[in-house]
């Protein structure tokens, strides 16, 4: 089993300056969720935000416990009132936005992050059919309480599916496939560079 992640891979490996490389990639990291979460890209049926790309991103290059940490970050912030999320406005945001219908979603996150991260360590980050795998798995993963916490906050006789499924399915498609070619790629880079 390989324990290596990307973001282990590149820069100081030990001591006070690997800290300070935790630190400041929790700092990027919570900054490429919030403004990836407020990019939209015209698509059919719904427009697409790039959170999710950047969480599947993350939780792959940066590993469990440092993606993890940039996970609650973000949601940290996001709680605390700062609009970071893709929907929130300055009607709608912090603790009253993440109890909304995104709610599920944003614990979904959470547990994606936690799923790439192991399989990164094993892995399954270095080939594009291993990592798209992993891609579907987290995407099932951030689906399932983000459906299941739509069901319980509008009832479950409601088009929940149709809500908060179908319409997102060709914009995710894409995304995953975006992941899956980036981080194998970003691997390669870093293993030409030591080369």
């Amino acid at each position: 089993m390989n324990a290596n992640v990307l973001a282990n891979a590149i820069g100081p490996r030990e001591g006070t300056a690997l800290r300070v490389k935790q630190v400041v990639l929790v700092a990027l990291g919570v900054l490429a969720l919030a403004i990836a979460a407020k990019i939209k890209v015209p698509m059919w049926p719904v427009p697409i935000t790039m959170g999710t790309f950047a969480v599947l991103t993350i939780g792959t290059a940066y590993g469990t416990r440092l993606g993890l940490a940039t996970m609650l970050g973000y949601l940290l912030i996001g709680a605390l009132g700062f609009d970071v999320f893709a929907g929130s406005s300055a009607e709608k945001f912090g603790l009253t936005y993440m109890m909304g219908g995104t709610g599920g979603y944003l614990v979904g996150y959470l547990l994606a992050t936690v799923l790439l991260g192991a399989l990164a360590a094993r892995g399954w980050d270095r080939s594009f059919s291993k990592m798209a795998l992993a891609l579907v798995m987290a995407n099932v993963v951030i689906y399932v309480p983000g459906l299941l916490w739509l069901g319980q906050l509008y009832g479950w006789d409601q088009p929940i599916l149709q809500w908060g499924l179908t319409p997102f399915l060709v914009g995710d498609a894409i995304k995953l496939v975006l992941a899956a070619l980036l981080i194998p790629a970003l691997w390669k880079l870093v293993g030409d560079a030591r080369s």
